[in-house]
């Protein structure tokens, strides 16, 4: 399968990733209609579940994967490429049956004693079929990321949300006569089922495209892949050390403000709603840029790598500088969209104006989270994933005090959670930035930063003066939508006016191409 440029190979996780948060919203705002704020708030409890298991069952291999297949595919190693995918499958099949195992037994404990609601026991059992299909479709994913081909893992995202949007109505529909917590599983089962399409769909690809055969002598691979195991693991665990950290704290993050909201003398029904609320509704617009700043990590990874590999520091430096300027270009316009256009966005969205309140405090501060993926990915890459990790360790161990502090006030309530996420973004952000100019030098330039910040005040100002005084008389949506485009046409003038993009970087993008 051929390999792509780092410009190449990210504009088509963007494409997909694109496609694919359309999907999803479309996916959310199906469930928010039929199951409402308290549906999506269990489906939600369960999902922080859901995320530790894979984390755990998956070690963090995927980024090793990636890292150790671009380094054999540049030294033309394939028999260390099949032995580091024989091991890697081993170590996460064994995994997941323990997991899935655990999350089975468990599940009870969970729902009603952390929880505090008992109802979200069925979105958690839910979940154990899930484990095992992610753990093996991410060593795939992994692989092919890793010989630097975007394109399974990006056609793999697309197939499994097309999958689970047509399914999720059927689920909740067909469930919801036996009660909400049912109703949630279901939507829960219809994620699994996207999960399994994705998977089938890169096993194909798997099949079709590998330059060996895999199950050949597969158990005498790994027993002899000892070396190659503790280089996965030498690399793998520091990074799961990091995500491990992020998805424990997403963990305890329903059961921290569960138990402060009804230390707060919030009823167990309104906060689960609330949960749902920041969760459910406010979460997904605001994390809408990630799958820009996703791709770019996916990318930047591999090229990094290589990049160390052959001690190319003027490289790394230019990767580093263009992944971050592209992360805040589309994390910019995110910003100014999210604050300004709050209300509408949730009115048309999820039918939910309480929560738009909730979406413009926590908006601009949503750029720092557009960053992290990038900077984490880089400190991997250059074999920081242990610096990563202790940055991960303070920002999570902050914001659930935070929570907890925030949140058990009468006075905040669940805006003292959305404070302290935001706390949370902000902090790991910036001890990244700190960990990368210290260790290799690494220096984010003012006057790119400077121009960003007036084009989003610039933008942000403009975009309030058209929804104030223009299309008034057109519909609601049609008003949103028309204030929104000639806001991000604002927008996409004032990066090519204050030069933002090179040509070069335009020219390399393929659909400008055609027209340069």
């Amino acid at each position: 399968m051929n390999k792509q440029t780092f410009l190449k190979g990210t504009f088509i996780l963007i494409t997909a990733g694109f496609i694919t948060k359309l999907l999803g919203f479309i996916n959310r705002i199906v469930m928010a209609r039929m199951i409402g704020a308290e549906g999506v708030g269990l489906y939600m409890m369960a999902v922080p579940t859901m995320l530790l298991l894979l984390t755990l069952t998956q070690l963090g291999l995927p980024v090793a994967i990636a890292k150790l297949v671009a380094e054999a595919e540049a030294k033309g190693e394939v028999g260390k490429t099949k032995k580091i995918l024989a091991v890697a499958l081993a170590i996460t099949g064994s995994l997941s049956i323990v997991f899935t195992t655990a999350i089975l037994v468990l599940a009870p404990l969970v729902a009603q004693t952390l929880l505090t609601d008992a109802r979200a026991l069925y979105p958690l059992l839910a979940v154990a079929p899930i484990v095992p299909i992610i753990a093996v479709s991410s060593v795939l994913r992994g692989y092919f990321q890793g010989r630097q081909n975007m394109k399974p893992t990006a056609y793999s995202q697309v197939l499994e949300q097309v999958v689970r949007i047509s399914l999720i109505a059927v689920f909740t529909a067909a469930f919801m006569p036996y009660g909400l917590e049912y109703a949630a599983a279901g939507a829960m089962i219809s994620a699994g089922c996207g999960e399994l399409a994705s998977l089938l769909y890169m096993l194909y690809l798997f099949k079709s495209h590998k330059p060996f055969r895999l199950r050949r002598q597969f158990f005498s691979t790994v027993k002899s892949g000892r070396k190659t195991a503790s280089q996965l693991l030498a690399i793998a665990l520091p990074t799961t050390g990091s995500r491990l950290i992020g998805t424990v704290a997403l963990f305890f993050e329903p059961i921290v403000v569960a138990q402060s909201l009804a230390l707060a003398g919030v009823a167990t029904i309104v906060a689960t709603q609330q949960y749902g609320l920041l969760v459910g509704y406010v979460m997904p617009l605001l994390t809408l840029p990630t799958f820009i700043t996703y791709s770019l990590s996916v990318s930047l990874l591999p090229s990094l790598s290589e990049a160390a590999a052959n001690k190319q520091k003027v490289l790394i430096h230019h990767r580093l500088e263009q992944a971050l300027r592209m992360g805040l270009l589309s994390g910019g316009i995110c910003v100014v969209v999210l604050y300004v256009f709050a209300s509408e966005l949730t009115v048309l969205m999820y039918n939910a104006p309480h929560a738009a309140s909730l979406l413009q405090v926590m908006a601009p501060f949503a750029l720092f989270l557009y960053l992290q993926g990038p900077l984490a990915a880089a400190l991997q890459a250059l074999d920081y994933a242990k610096a990563s990790m202790v940055n991960s360790f303070i920002g999570a161990i902050v914001k659930t005090l935070a929570i907890f502090a925030l949140a058990s006030s009468p006075s905040f309530g669940i805006m003292g959670a959305a404070l302290a996420i935001v706390t949370g973004f902000v902090l790991v952000t910036l001890l990244h930035i700190a960990t990368l100019a210290k260790t290799t030098g690494f220096v984010i330039h003012a006057v790119p930063m400077l121009k960003l910040v007036l084009l989003i005040v610039i933008t942000g100002y403009a975009g309030m003066q058209i929804d104030t005084y223009l299309f008034n008389g057109l519909p609601y949506a049609a008003k949103a939508l028309a204030s929104i485009a000639i806001t991000c046409m604002i927008y996409v003038f004032g990066i090519l006016a204050l030069k933002l993009l090179s040509k070069e970087e335009l020219k390399r993008l393929p659909f400008i191409k055609k027209f340069m």
